[in-house]
């Protein structure tokens, strides 16, 4: 077994939604209700890294719902957002409540938007008549609270003021503090949609997941960020970054910060242009 090999064992499906509540220390709700998808989003963005490793060990990323729960729960890895609202969406589903897989473009330099299935977000409908809601675990520093689909007014969030925008074509664009996100199509997909998306960044010099590694999750009073050797902490709006020194300290950031064992560090690949 190499050092970054996945770790044997799988979680069996009776046991698949308390063992993924204890990998966010989330308690079962007693229904399925907007506090309790506010409180599970909450929690598993600060317990399960954005990362994108995977890209970069050689390892392949299988858009499967069984494997992606099984990559968070039993390897305690991260992922980027296929991976991570595609893994919230079945704990989510397994809890009674309804989600249905949204695709959206997001926005890059210059206003451009990204390939279509760029990101997928969870339209997710509670059982206390609230909502619709969109839930995403898989966007980086983004929102941490679920945001109401159907409001088109400003909605503070710790992660800044966002707000939906009528788009062409019957989409929306989820604007944050002003600044277009992403654009989102509310027609329903499913996670096979999504495999195109997944392979470009997986694969494509032009997507920042093959440019660099990043390690990244919420904290109780900010987020701490690995990227690539740089260690990366911001505490109430404070930014620090901090030059780690050796394969040693490495290795501890990405145990002490976000609950991983490497036997060596991860390293960047590089993607040749085709």
């Amino acid at each position: 077994m190499n050092a970054y090999a996945r770790r044997p064992g799988r979680t069996s499906a009776p046991s698949r939604v308390e063992a993924y509540l204890h990998r966010i220390g989330a308690v079962r709700p007693v229904r399925a209700d907007a506090a309790a998808l506010r409180e599970l989003q909450l929690r598993h963005l600060m317990t399960v890294p954005f990362e994108n490793l995977s890209v970069h060990l050689g390892q392949d990323v299988v858009l499967d719902e069984e494997k992606l729960v099984d990559k968070i729960v039993a390897d305690r890895r991260g992922g980027f957002c296929y991976e991570l609202n595609g893994a919230f969406a079945v704990l989510l589903r397994d809890l009674g409540f309804r989600v249905v897989l949204l695709q959206a473009r997001v926005f890059g330099d210059g206003g451009r938007l990204g390939i279509p299935y760029d990101h997928v977000a969870l339209r997710v409908e509670t059982d206390d008549g609230t909502g619709p809601w969109l839930a995403d675990v898989g966007f980086g520093d983004h929102a941490l609270h679920p945001l109401a689909l159907e409001a088109r007014t400003e909605q503070e969030d710790p992660g800044g003021t966002f707000r939906f925008r009528e788009a062409p074509q019957g989409d929306l664009d989820l604007l944050r503090d002003g600044s277009r996100q992403f654009r989102l199509d509310l027609r329903p997909r499913v996670l096979a949609d999504f495999r195109a998306g997944s392979w470009y960044h997986r694969t494509s010099p032009d997507s920042h997941f093959t440019r660099s590694l990043i390690c990244s999750r919420c904290t109780a009073d900010g987020r701490v960020t690995l990227r690539g050797r740089t260690l990366i902490t911001t505490v109430r709006g404070e930014r620090q970054e901090l030059e780690l020194r050796d394969d040693a300290e490495v290795l501890a950031a990405y145990r002490d910060h976000f609950g991983m064992a490497f036997t060596r560090p991860p390293e960047a690949r590089r993607f040749p242009a085709v």
